[in-house]
């Protein structure tokens, strides 16, 4: 027999601590996650992402990204890359950098992505609409970046990454996240959940989206706008460097998604990629560093030397 007073107690002290646990969690929501930091000289994304050789790694990664549905979906309808491809891939450049060799303009940019991608969807062919900000999206842009990061190191460096290297890429990649405010449980805990997770995205997710075969065929065409004089020459650049760099492209895609895609690859062309791309590592090692970076990035590692050196003489001034 239940004893009727002792199961109102029960039940009294029950939605108490219910209560109680309700608060603290909402407590909790409300203090907002510490402010990420900018990322300083000495970082791996610092020493590489400013490399002229990391945008032949990125263009597979754009390719990755319009293959989810509801970013291929957003770029197809409100994307100028169609018009403008040299604007909007020089736009997109120099915001990376500015992720990482911006200081605290870093943080600024991270914000002002987030809110001119807010007002961004797309309704595809089957009635489903698809916003730019959506968690699932947002996420996957940023993270095939370190699927894009680790290829250059793969294909373009002197020497392959440490697992201590390793480690530390994944963790400022995860950090660079938190400037771009994509969601905490977006971000995969460890290098293993990471590739569980990218596998899963290119098995499960991604579709050959008309829009990733615009980006490569457009990769060998001449740019929109090009003036009348100057067609004849961008078009035989096109010929050698665009089709280079769609060579690149395709071979530095997963298998898998060159398989979605319906892009052949064969061994005789996997050595041809990773003997090409030694040449260019080879190469672009040689050159001063002026040239081996991005304007921004130059500049921001040489403001950091300068910088450096203000601080060792003002250490070592006459008191």
């Amino acid at each position: 027999m239940t004893i009727t007073g002792e199961t109102s107690s029960s039940e009294s002290n029950a939605t108490e601590s219910n209560v109680t646990e309700l608060k603290s969690t909402r407590a909790r929501a409300r203090v907002k996650a510490p402010e990420p930091t900018p990322f300083k000289p000495g970082s791996i994304l610092w020493d590489t992402v400013g490399l002229h050789t990391s945008v032949l790694a990125a263009n597979s990664a754009f390719v990755l990204q319009v293959m989810h549905p509801s970013i291929g979906t957003v770029v197809d309808q409100r994307s100028r890359f169609r018009v403008d491809p040299v604007g909007r891939a020089a736009r997109s450049f120099a915001s990376v950098q500015t992720w990482i060799y911006g200081g605290e303009e870093a943080i600024a940019e991270g914000l002002r992505l987030r809110e001119m991608h807010k007002p961004l969807s797309a309704v595809d062919e089957e009635g489903r609409t698809h916003h730019a900000l959506s968690a699932d999206p947002w996420a996957w842009v940023h993270l095939t970046g370190y699927y894009a990061s680790v290829t250059a190191v793969r294909y373009f460096a002197p020497a392959p990454f440490t697992p201590e290297e390793e480690q530390q890429l994944f963790d400022e990649f995860m950090h660079l996240g938190r400037i771009l405010r994509v969601p905490e449980r977006m971000l995969p805990k460890s290098i293993p959940d990471y590739w569980a997770y990218f596998a899963d995205m290119v098995e499960n997710t991604l579709v050959p989206h008309r829009v990733a075969h615009d980006v490569l065929d457009m990769l060998e065409r001449v740019p929109p706008g090009t003036p009348t004089l100057l067609r004849p020459l961008a078009a035989a650049a096109g010929l050698t460097g665009g089709r280079l760099i769609r060579f690149i492209t395709v071979g530095t895609l997963p298998p898998a998604a060159r398989d979605k895609l319906g892009l052949p690859w064969t061994p005789a062309d996997d050595r041809r990629l990773r003997a090409v791309c030694r040449t260019i590592a080879i190469t672009t090692a040689r050159l001063p560093e002026r040239l081996r970076y991005m304007p921004i990035a130059y500049r921001a590692r040489e403001a950091a030397r300068a910088r450096q050196r203000l601080d060792r003489a003002l250490a070592n001034r006459p008191l």
